[in-house]
């Protein structure tokens, strides 16, 4: 057990929160996370309104310990998505890709404890003015759709820390205990660490993309697409098409026709590592293999006791 503002809010084990990716974060991973003492997200972003109703009544079933969903606030159907979450009685819920005053209030109304994501300081403070409950403080080394200012994590941590009252989850390029460890030093109240958990049995990713994650070293991804939303994306043909586009200064509508739609679930959940956009983050550098969840968990409050230990 730690003790942390970030176990107290969510009445957790441990202050280790799992992404709610699109395409990797179902039931499954969400209930093993929770069950293993840490807060499991459910993706939202990727789920129509009556699918993610299922996800959270098998995620209800799977587990009797705190989860929480995270929804994207620039997916259509988000008012359906919101009454889902109140009807399921779906107690946390986080935030990203929108302005935290839109339903913070809302949610708060009906006893939800409310986290938005921010990739700056001046985010996190109209998130705290919003009434959020904490904000996850995410650097440009995350995996996805990251904030424009391309500040890393851990110059983010303790530039927000300094100016909100509120409780500091970090996230971005963590997916160990000496990570976590070292972004609490910084300040950070816990941590949300993605990539390390799309790597897992549980995780609802394709098995052509969870082997991509273990093979992907240092230099193997990059953030581009910026005009659209920023994303970090793994060099694939896709990719490459990307970076060949921009050699001939694209619109906005060219990067939009090229992109198409549903390619990152054509990469991430059905497989094609050519065509398919690939996100993850750049900590898939030290991610070697596939484990269970509580594995995973495991080995990171284990390495987290033993580093502090030897400081």
């Amino acid at each position: 057990m730690m003790k942390t503002t970030i176990t107290t809010l969510f009445n957790t084990q441990y202050p280790v929160v799992q992404g709610g990716m699109i395409w990797v974060s179902g039931w499954r991973l969400a209930s093993a996370v929770s069950n293993a003492g840490g807060l499991g997200l459910i993706g939202a972003g990727s789920m129509y309104p009556e699918v993610l109703r299922e996800h959270i009544q098998k995620c209800k079933k799977a587990t009797d310990k705190p989860f929480g969903v995270n929804v994207p606030m620039l997916y259509p159907d988000i008012e359906q998505i919101m009454d889902i979450i109140v009807e399921e009685g779906v107690k946390i819920v986080f935030t990203s890709a929108g302005n935290p005053k839109t339903w913070t209030q809302f949610l708060k109304a009906k006893g939800i404890t409310v986290v938005h994501v921010v990739s700056s300081v001046k985010f996190a403070l109209k998130a705290e003015a919003a009434g959020v409950d904490a904000v996850v403080c995410e650097g440009f080394e995350a995996g996805g759709h990251n904030g424009r200012e391309e500040t890393t994590t851990f110059t983010l941590i303790p530039m927000v820390k300094e100016k909100v009252r509120i409780p500091v989850i970090a996230a971005g390029g963590i997916g160990s205990g000496r990570g976590m460890l070292a972004a609490m030093v910084l300040g950070a109240d816990g941590v949300q660490i993605g990539s390390r958990f799309a790597a897992t049995e549980e995780s609802s990713a394709h098995a052509n993309f969870k082997q991509t994650i273990v093979d992907v070293k240092d230099g193997d991804t990059h953030l581009t697409l910026k005009e659209l939303a920023p994303v970090r994306l793994v060099k694939n043909k896709f990719y490459q098409q990307v970076e060949e586009l921009y050699q001939n200064n694209p619109t906005i509508e060219d990067l939009k026709e090229l992109l198409g739609r549903a390619r990152a679930k054509r990469g991430m959940f059905e497989g094609d590592l050519a065509d398919g956009e690939l996100e993850i983050g750049q900590i898939a550098g030290i991610i070697h293999e596939i484990k269970p969840a509580k594995t995973v968990l495991k080995d990171i409050i284990t390495e987290y006791n033993a580093v502090k230990e030897s400081l």
